[in-house]
């Protein structure tokens, strides 16, 4: 089983803390739920891993109470899938799913981007740039275990465009497609590594030259085919499968 990394771990708060007031298990909750929504997102954990209730709360220093919310809230915004023996575990990729996905992803991120375009100043175009530089360096870190932090810098890179859309009702729609999403980009770059090919920020630099261009038809065009990279390199694993329509970290 995957679990949060050091720096993930949530401090259990000192038990007068916990008994002054309903909000401090209020933000308990909370955080835990963010620590391992967080984890699915950055890929932390890999497609049909079982995640127990009690060996989360072991890591995260916490009761098992705010781990099981935090799984069923999971499971209700389906990043997770209950089992019969009332573990959960991420679901593993079926080719329906990661089609539904990426059909998804392109479409809604896409108009993202698009509305998004007019309002990125020269400021917003130099952060992009240095964090596609940070990422570019992050992978020259060749047998290091930098997938966190690039998987980070992804998520700030693509946010930052998303968030100046200024759409407070669909940045939560991405964020959840984000949340199911998590384990088929941490798949595929495992694929990607074992493969070579493109450096991974290659259409992150087309992306920002585009918008630059304030040319909003390749800017999606863009978009759509830094999604697509990711989610082709699942599908030609899943073709050379036997079964050829189901993997896991486990599977494949």
């Amino acid at each position: 089983m995957v679990v949060p990394s050091a720096g993930a771990h949530a401090s259990k708060p000192a038990e007068r803390d916990d008994a002054l007031s309903p909000v401090g298990r209020e933000t308990l909750h909370d955080r835990v739920y963010a620590q391992l929504r967080n984890s699915l997102i950055n890929g932390m954990f890999g497609a049909g891993d079982v995640l127990r209730i009690v060996d989360l709360a072991e890591r995260l220093q916490t009761s098992t109470m705010p781990v099981r919310e935090a799984l069923g809230r999971l499971v209700s915004e389906q990043a997770l899938e209950s089992l019969p023996n009332r573990s959960v575990r991420v679901p593993l990729i079926t080719r329906e799913r990661l089609d539904d996905l990426a059909r998804a992803r392109i479409l809604i991120e896409g108009q993202m981007v698009a509305l998004a375009l007019p309002n990125l100043t020269g400021a917003d175009f130099a952060v992009l740039k240095q964090v596609n530089v940070d990422c570019d360096l992050a992978f020259e870190q060749h047998g290091k275990d930098i997938g966190h932090v690039t998987s980070a810098l992804n998520q700030q890179f693509h946010f930052h465009i998303y968030h100046a859309a200024r759409s407070q009702v669909l940045i939560p729609i991405v964020e959840s497609l984000w949340l199911q999403s998590g384990a088929i980009i941490r798949k595929a770059a495992h694929i990607h590594d074992e493969q070579g090919g493109l450096a991974a920020t290659n259409h992150h630099w087309a992306l920002i030259d585009a918008l630059e261009k304030r040319d909003v038809e390749a800017a999606m065009q863009s978009l759509s085919n830094d999604i697509s990279r990711s989610f082709d390199l699942i599908r030609g694993r899943l073709d050379a499968e036997p079964e050829g329509n189901t993997l896991g970290d486990h599977h494949g």
